[in-house]
């Protein structure tokens, strides 16, 4: 049962409980079975516990229904068979927290840090984990039914015979995540990297599931067997495997500009489009309300390749410089060559400091300068044509 004063401390709001936590860290809080009335957490407004630390704690059996505990640190906590449904968890931190048999139907854990968490046999039905971190979280026989893991950092993750019916695991990532004995249901499984992900064989296929162009060109030659099961027909599968010998017919590439240079970016954009190599315009501006990082972040993951227009304007965007930034990021973590430089000016051999000079420095950069002289324009694409479409090489080679 629950300790009575440490009971009253938390009542008093989230100001003195935090404080008399910062005096007494060595006392792990028991709250466990508590019914935490409306005096407390339970279906209060989200701002009310914004970043309550209640982390290492005895939750355990505890009703949390409905509690606004965005940004809330609870990690290390024991919240064994607690009712959190329906909770708004989104950004709260739980690593290593133990979550064994939780309610946590339709509550929102976006973007929160759950690596190490035990979640074994809980139950997430439409749960959102809106790129939520799940690094070697253990989800064995999980309900994931209709539960959102777009985004998701799956990384070494257990999901032994975890239920995936219709649970949206789109971009997530997968790398060494054990699937083995997951059920698969109308699982949607788009733009994932499954080379590395284990016990695919051994996944029981309850029905169909979703796999897209992205995902093979991801993972290289997936098992027939797999593929079946995810109701794909023998044609089918020799279609994917032929595309997956050849992924540089799949790769696309997003284009990063000023909009001052708007006239150049179109003319590029329609001569990459008929030469085969698929491309977007990287947006200038965004809609107000937006998360201008979320936003920028989401575009490049969703390409292959970066293609960035180096010019006097575009050297000065801040807007360019994120998305630059966030491309060299994801070379780091994946080692292969995202970033593809090329100038229309000389702007960007002046600099002396700051991302474009790095760039200068590290990258061999296109030459788009005489682009109106119709010869030297063709000369310039039909290289960069040829590069954008070579096998990629990790920049260790290169």
């Amino acid at each position: 049962m629950a300790d009575k004063e440490h009971f009253r401390i938390l009542k008093k709001g989230v100001d003195a409980w935090n404080s008399w936590r910062g005096m007494n860290p060595e006392v792990r809080p028991d709250l466990s079975s508590a019914w935490l009335d409306e005096s407390t957490l339970t279906r209060f407004p989200t701002s009310d516990y914004f970043g309550v630390s209640i982390q290492h704690i005895n939750l355990s059996k505890t009703d949390l229904s409905g509690a606004g505990l965005i940004s809330a640190d609870l990690s290390e906590s024991d919240l064994s068979e607690a009712d959190l449904s329906g909770a708004n968890l989104g950004g709260a931190k739980l690593v290593g927290c133990i979550l064994e048999r939780t309610n946590l139907t339709d509550s929102n854990l976006n973007y929160g840090d759950l690596r190490y968490a035990d979640l074994t046999g809980a139950n997430l039905l439409n749960a959102t984990l809106v790129q939520a971190k799940l690094i070697k979280a253990n989800l064995t026989e999980c309900y994931l039914f209709d539960a959102n893991l777009s985004g998701s950092n799956l990384n070494g993750a257990n999901l032994t015979s975890a239920y995936l019916f219709q649970t949206n695991l789109h971009n997530a990532e997968l790398h060494y995540a054990n699937l083995t004995r997951a059920i698969l249901n109308r699982t949607l499984l788009g733009d994932c990297n499954l080379k590395e992900t284990k016990g695919l064989n051994k996944c029981l296929h309850y029905g169909p599931s979703v796999i897209d162009h992205q995902t093979i060109a991801k993972s290289g030659k997936l098992s027939p067997t797999f593929l079946r099961g995810c109701g794909m027909t023998t044609a089918m599968i020799k279609c994917f495997s032929s595309l997956a010998e050849n992924p540089e017919q799949l790769y696309s590439c997003f284009i990063s500009y000023s909009s001052k240079n708007q006239t150049f970016a179109a003319r590029l954009h329609s001569d990459l489009q008929a030469h085969g190599v698929r491309c977007w315009f990287a947006p200038e501006h965004l809609k107000i309300g937006d998360k201008t990082r979320t936003i920028i972040d989401e575009s490049i993951r969703e390409h292959d390749k970066l293609l960035v227009v180096l010019s006097k304007q575009s050297v000065s965007s801040d807007w360019v410089e994120k998305e630059v930034e966030t491309a060299l990021e994801r070379e780091r973590q994946q080692k292969r060559t995202i970033l593809f430089p090329i100038r229309i000016d000389d702007e960007a051999m002046r600099v002396n400091s700051g991302w474009a000079a790095d760039i200068r420095r590290a990258r061999n950069i296109g030459d788009f300068r005489h682009w109106r002289n119709l010869s030297s324009y063709h000369k310039a694409l039909a290289r960069l044509v040829r590069d954008l479409k070579a096998t990629e090489d990790s920049l260790e080679s290169r």
